[in-house]
């Protein structure tokens, strides 16, 4: 049976991979490696020649098979990450086996940290790792998503489900009120801008070392007080050339469907509004018994779409050279018709010792993305496609006899004049964007004798987009419109440093790094746009011919910073570790006298564990405690705020046209930097072995001198300007787990986080609230949240519902007694930040079978549906809506109902009715792989080969009644409006089916 099985797998990898390699063989080595300690086979075990490229890896089963050129004199070296590596004499033998031994020495694991490396053992600051086998075991779109829930206290969030959509990730809470709260992202050592780590593939990435504490954070200075993503993609290593593919391909589809009203209850409940308004009823007893179900919108706009990735890399080198090549395809269709995302990429790693001495290296990425968009989320009424979809009323088709698009704004007397047909969003409006990247850096490193290096490095990052919308004329009340926006961002780097590694009298060892930096960033944009259109042939490519054109916009921003930077690091006898650091940023952006900020951190750390008196606590074989304090900071303010701008206007005088200037903003003054002040405590322990591990974090932070936009009074000729505000404080505690359950030919590894973080706003300029935005309602103009003195971050502001009256509408809490509702008697009513945020994988493999899961979510964080609001407010415009506002609203025999009742005189206020529990927990990923027994399959000419089927977001739980509660309309960069759902495009579910080998 297995032979035939194995005889079928053989045919079926010919004909998929057409393989044509030819081979002169001598002598054939064979073996099994296994570990030493319970005889478990050690599946990508390295097996080579000393001295020489060849090579090649185990199996599942621990099996390999290696061919010689020459018998005589050949040595194997077998080694594998956690073990000590063998060196073995081939000599007669045919069959070589190993038992490979722990090596006691894995927590000296190096990890990458800001300017250098360090060993694991040495840490003395807090710092997450997510490797590359975590990575790939996610089919996530980008390398932001597969974060989530892979670290203690990183949270990322996922603004929308649209494809190339932006994420937010927050390390330890919210720092800033005006400047970005995203963390600093480090590729291959080049700090980039915040969206350019997405246009890296996953399996192009090493490793992820996420700092999060003051003394991991502070060499980074004014961009490292929201932490600090370093990434390191992979380099190529001495040896023979190997090839690896991955192909995968997905479907997607809706999570689930809004259960809202079909025809025979929307004609209903539009009667009873009718009957309790008094006014003659629109649908007569025979119209609505012959409505049946109706059309389903959602059917029209939402559809089962395709994704799928290509990655393939070539890597190798030899002595000398070591290179890692690559390029990939990834093409994903959005569930919503007329979506879609696009991105080809490009990378090369190559490093070349010129010498014994010398080094030079270089990198680069290129990558060219383009999105297809709608105009899906927000919008009021019908005023976006999803808006629009959920609103339109079931009653209806799309579709008049004619074929032609049905206008629903005038199809009852009582609906929505803004209420748009979806087909003219899928079909008769588009937005494209077409986005090109680079990322490129060479450095060159002179190590003139042992233990010290001078590296000189530079890089270059590079954006151009254009972005082209048009709305044709066939659109609803359209003349044809047309933008064109443009927008270039480049970033040169100019970075230099000097590093040293010494150990005296074999206790003390020492390093130290120390340099300067300087990085210049130029953004530049253009927009033209133009209203009335002859036809629709050109579309955005003949903007001239506009009826009315719009009047052109450009914009230039050019800004510095000048650093200088050093650590030093110091170990006693591997028992004490102390890391001091320093930054100090020069920033453009400052006015005389506050061009520079300062950061110092300093952090000690103790290994409990080899002290004498713990030798004798078997059970215990790692423990370490830490402690750190540091500040960092953030550069809030655009490139010219502190500046004496002039705003150029025109001005008729005389009748004649002048071109004028005139201050445009007040001059705030000498503007002091954002500065976030961390203290951390921490434990990391080791149990039987390092069989299981614990991390633990407590942290403080405080966030100072906070720039926001505050409102002038009347009478200074300016409505605002920018000023230090307030302060911020987030503490939180932080903890990790990891555990080898099995480690036999059976293997279950499981980890798991949970992160708590409590922020509160300290200070506030002269104690005013800072409120948010809108809440986007058309009825509303309430601010959705607000900053305050004493509370958390963002809360929900609004009115808090008291039952009803006798005629069913709706009572608010007097909150102040004075018997009248109004302004001040709104008060807090719901918070976006979470209780705490967690994170489970387990991963589980037997016999060449891969079993992995992974779950994530967050607990006690609220949102504000305001979807809900817009359909369900003042129950008008003809809207259709959830089907329990039928079911559920106030009637006499009714009154405790969670609706009130249906009729358009109801009173409509931002309450707390629209505030939802936004808790969820997510399967975020199931994959299961098998690895192929290449070697009884007698196939030499693959090293690996694995097939794998998974699926992800399978399985929501939440209370949340809308599509998705991972979701924040307002975006990740605003960090007052946080928790908003406005028609945000829905996340799907989808299955993967994928390949990966290595040749």
């Amino acid at each position: 049976m297995k032979k035939n099985l194995y005889r079928w797998l053989r045919v079926c990898l010919a004909v998929l991979l057409i393989p044509s390699i030819g081979w002169t063989q001598s002598v054939v080595i064979t073996g099994r490696v296994t570990g030493a300690a319970d005889n478990a086979p050690l599946p990508g075990t390295s097996v080579s020649l000393k001295g020489t490229t060849t090579g090649t890896t185990t199996d599942a089963e621990g099996n390999y098979r290696l061919t010689l050129a020459n018998q005589a004199n050949a040595t194997l070296v077998i080694s594998s990450v956690g073990y000590v590596a063998q060196e073995i004499a081939v000599g007669n033998q045919s069959v070589v086996n190993a038992a490979l031994v722990v090596d006691s020495r894995q927590l000296d694991e190096v990890v990458v940290v800001g300017y250098g490396t360090v060993r694991k053992s040495d840490l003395t600051g807090s710092l997450a790792q997510v490797k590359a086998k975590e990575l790939n075991a996610f089919p996530a779109t980008n390398v932001l998503q597969a974060l989530s829930g892979r670290a203690p206290g990183v949270q990322v969030t996922q603004n929308t489900g649209a494809p190339g959509a932006g994420i937010s990730v927050r390390i330890r809470g919210t720092n800033s009120i005006q400047g970005s709260n995203e963390p600093l992202y480090v590729v291959d050592g080049f700090p980039t801008s915040g969206s350019n780590p997405t246009i890296i593939n996953n399996t192009d990435i090493e490793s992820i070392e996420i700092l999060k504490d003051a003394s991991a954070t502070a060499i980074y200075g004014s961009r490292g007080a929201n932490g600090v993503v370093l990434i390191t993609t992979k380099q190529g290593k001495s040896g023979k050339m190997q090839v690896d593919y991955e192909g995968s391909y997905s479907t997607q589809t809706l999570r689930k469907k809004l259960d809202l009203m079909n025809a025979r209850e929307y004609a209903t409940f539009y009667n009873e509004q009718a009957t309790t308004d008094k006014v003659t009823p629109y649908f007569t007893q025979a119209q609505i018994d012959g409505f049946g179900e109706g059309f389903d919108w959602q059917d029209l706009i939402f559809r089962k779409a395709p994704m799928q990735t290509h990655n393939l890399t070539i890597s190798g080198g030899n002595e000398k050279t070591r290179y890692s090549v690559g390029g990939s395809i990834f093409n994903q269709q959005g569930i919503v018709i007329g979506s879609d995302y696009k991105r080809y990429s490009l990378r090369a790693n190559i490093s070349s010792d010129v010498s014994r001495k010398l080094n030079l290296s270089y990198g680069a990425t290129l990558t060219k993305i383009t999105t297809s968009r709608q105009n899906s989320g927000g919008g009021n009424r019908g005023g976006s496609l999803i808006s629009a979809a959920i609103s339109a009323p079931p009653t209806l088709t799309p579709y008049n006899e004619d074929g032609s698009y049905r206008v629903l704004a005038t199809a009852y007397p009582f609906i929505s004049n803004v209420l748009t047909n979806p087909l003219n969003y899928i079909y008769q409006s588009s937005d494209d964007v077409d986005a090109n990247r680079v990322l490129a850096n060479a450095a060159l490193t002179f190590k003139p004798f042992d233990g010290l290096a001078i590296k000189i490095s530079g890089g270059i990052e590079n954006s151009d987009d254009r972005t082209d919308s048009y709305t044709t004329t066939k659109f609803v009340n359209s003349q044809g419109s047309a933008s064109v926006s443009t927008s270039r961002g480049m970033s040169l780097l100019s970075e230099n440093t000097i590093s040293y590694i010494k150990t005296v009298a074999v206790k003390h060892s020492i390093s130290a790094v120390a340099g300067f930096t300087y990085q210049d960033f130029l953004s530049k944009s253009l927009n033209a746009s133009g209203v009335g259109f002859l036809s629709d042939i050109t579309e955005t490519a003949n903007l001239g011919s506009a009826a009315t054109p719009g009047i052109p916009g450009t914009g230039y921003s050019l800004s510095t910073l000048l650093s200088y930077l050093g650590r030093v690091n110091y170990s006693y006898n591997n028992k004490y570790l102390a890391t001091i650091s320093f930054r100090a940023d020069g920033s453009s952006k400052y006015s005389e006298g506050n061009k520079w900020g300062y950061f110092p951190s300093g952090a000690l750390a103790w290994r409990v564990s080899e002290e004498e008196f713990m030798k004798n606590v078997p059970f215990i074989t790692d423990l370490k405690a830490r402690a750190s304090w540091g500040l960092t900071g953030s550069q809030a303010i655009g490139a010219y705020a502190t500046l004496n701008n002039l705003s150029a206007g025109k001005t008729v005088f005389d009748d004649a046209l002048y071109n004028t200037f005139a201050p445009g903003t007040q001059l705030p003054g000498n503007l002091k930097w954002e500065t976030t002040e961390q203290t951390d405590f921490g434990i990391d322990a080791g149990f039987l072995s390092n069989r299981f591990r614990l991390t633990l974090d407590y942290y403080i932070k405080h966030t100072r001198d906070l720039l926001n936009t505050v409102q002038l009074p009347s009478g200074f000729g300016f409505t605002s300007t920018i000023r230090n505000v307030g302060e911020i404080q987030n503490k939180g505690l932080e903890i990790g787990l990891e555990a080898r359950i099995f480690d036999k030919a059976f293997k279950w590894d499981v980890n798991g986080n949970i992160s708590f973080n409590r922020s509160k706003v300290v200070k506030l300029n002269g104690g005013q609230d800072i409120l948010g935005g809108s809440v986007g309602v058309t009825l509303i103009s309430d601010a959705a949240n607000l900053l305050r003195e004493g509370q958390p971050m963002s809360v929900f502001y609004g009115y808090v519902e008291n039952g009803y009256t006798e005629q069913g509408k709706v009572k608010y809490v007097d909150q102040n007694g004075d018997n009248v509702i109004n302004q001040l008697d709104k008060t807090i009513i719901g918070n976006p930040n979470p209780d705490f945020i967690y994170g489970f994988n387990s991963a589980m493999s037997f016999r060449g079978f891969d079993l992995t899961f992974f779950v994530q979510g967050t607990q006690g964080n609220n949102l504000v549906n305001v979807s809900s609001i817009n359909n369900t407010l003042d129950y008008g415009f003809g809207l259709n809506m959830p089907r329990d506002v039928l079911y559920n609203h106030w009637t006499p025999t009714n009154t405790t109902a969670k609706y009130p009742v249906i009729s358009r005189a109801n009173s409509y206020n931002y309450s707390n009715r629209f505030v939802e529990d936004g808790s969820y927990l997510r399967l975020r990923n199931i994959q299961l792989a098998y690895n192929l027994p290449l070697q009884k399959m007698g196939v030499t000419w693959m090293r690996t080969a694995q097939v794998y089927a998974s699926g992800q977001n399978l399985l929501t739980l939440t209370k949340y009644s809308w599509w998705d509660p991972e979701t924040n309309s307002q975006g990740g960069a605003n960090s007052i409006g946080q928790g908003i759902d406005h028609y945000s495009y829905p996340t799907s579910k989808s299955v993967t089916f994928g390949l990966r080998v290595g040749f």
